[in-house]
């Protein structure tokens, strides 16, 4: 009995012995679908911002697309069939847009990863509360030709206040010229902002004046609404250069002297009177135009109240070249009550000449003229102009 239970033992032990694999170890098959599970990774998962469905975002906000476990192929995100740029990392797992969107719109966004793994999603940007858009940009009538002391004077709809608000919209501006100038912006208050050249625009050219407002945050809810540009064309090169003491005035054209003109200034018995020196620009002209005397009441000794042909302004405070029939004085003596006064039919040349934008280069007085009394900005120097940005240079 013994032997035979040792028998039964020692077959059962044979015949586990002839199995192909040792008890308790996964068939072929089970092996196989293992490993085909390691050698596929895992689809890429995207993520997209804005979430889907958003529908008060601010436009700008950026459009943010990840990938997680591998590169992204494209991203594409558009509103009324315009595409949004954007840029991808070094490694293609994240895309991010560059531009602020439009307000008060539509967006989808569509990513498509390695390995043919898709995502999509939709947004709509918010209404802005205050709408930010330009109002107006002087000197660009249609047509006009300016001169190369130009500035570019943009007003906006709305007050801009803050110093990041400002800064937003000064990025958002761009000057582009045929033949290149370095100029800088600066705000005289929270409506206007200047740009003048670091010196004289090259004449006879075209400036593009572009302002990429839209979605531009310039305040709490408020936002640009478009985008704006204007073409500004540069003329000839006129300047003038007048000399109260020498009662004098020559006026260059492109570097050549096209005028001589002889002048009476004014007659510097109070400050009013005195004609300012400085650096001036062309602002405007009338023919006529009605003058009244400053602070006197009618009556007065000192009280007048005419109309004076062919007058250009050059400043705020009341002064202009323009038309007087006393050549007695012209060439000899300062006799005005500011204004530089010349003969006739050479006050109407000029006036039919100027451009606005000339410049105006007057001496001999001890009155010189403030930097922001009319287009006098050349006034300062350019590192003092840029001062007066909103950006940190």
């Amino acid at each position: 009995m013994p032997l035979a239970g040792l028998a039964v033992v020692t077959v059962a032990m044979l015949t586990a012995s002839c199995s192909d694999e040792p008890a308790g170890t996964p068939s072929a098959a089970t092996g196989d679908t293992a490993k085909e599970a390691q050698a596929t990774p895992a689809a890429p998962v995207i993520k997209i911002s804005p979430a889907e469905g958003s529908s008060t975002v601010r436009p700008d906000k950026k459009v943010v697309v990840t990938a997680a476990g591998g590169p992204l192929e494209q991203v594409t995100v558009e509103s009324d069939g315009e595409q949004v740029e954007g840029e991808f990392d070094a490694g293609r797992t994240k895309w991010v847009s560059k531009a602020p969107l439009k307000p008060a719109s539509d967006y989808t966004v569509s990513a498509r990863a390695a390995g043919g793994t898709t995502a999509s999603s939709s947004f709509t940007t918010l209404k802005p509360e205050v709408e930010l858009a330009v109002a107006d940009v002087t000197p660009a009538l249609k047509g006009e030709k300016v001169g190369v002391g130009s500035p570019i004077i943009v007003i906006f709809n709305n007050p801009i206040p803050s110093k990041a608000g400002k800064a937003n919209v000064e990025r958002a501006l761009e000057v582009t010229a045929e033949k290149p100038a370095e100029g800088a912006w600066r705000w005289i208050d929270d409506k206007t902002v200047i740009y003048r050249t670091a010196k004289y625009w090259k004449a006879h050219q075209k400036v593009t004046f572009t302002a990429h407002l839209e979605g531009v945050q310039g305040g709490k809810n408020m936002y640009g609404v478009k985008d704006f540009t204007k073409t500004i064309r540069i003329g000839a090169s006129q300047i003038s250069y007048i000399d109260t003491r020498k009662h004098n005035m020559i006026v260059k054209r492109d570097g050549k002297v096209v005028k001589k003109m002889l002048i009476s200034a004014g007659m510097a018995t109070t400050r009013a009177y005195t004609t300012t020196s400085g650096v001036h620009l062309a602002m405007g002209k009338s023919n006529p135009e009605r003058m009244i005397s400053p602070g006197f009441p009618k009556g007065h000794p000192e009280y007048y109240d005419v109309m004076i042909n062919h007058a250009v302004r050059f400043s705020n405070s009341g002064e202009y070249v323009h038309a007087k029939n006393n050549v007695w004085a012209q060439g000899r003596r300062n006799v005005s009550h500011g204004c530089i006064n010349a003969r006739p039919d050479q006050a109407k040349w000029f006036y039919d000449t100027v451009q606005r934008g000339d410049v105006i280069i007057i001496k001999g007085t001890d009155r010189e003229v403030e930097w922001n009394n009319g287009w006098s900005y050349w006034q300062l120097s350019f590192n003092e102009w840029k001062k007066g940005s909103a950006l940190d240079t």
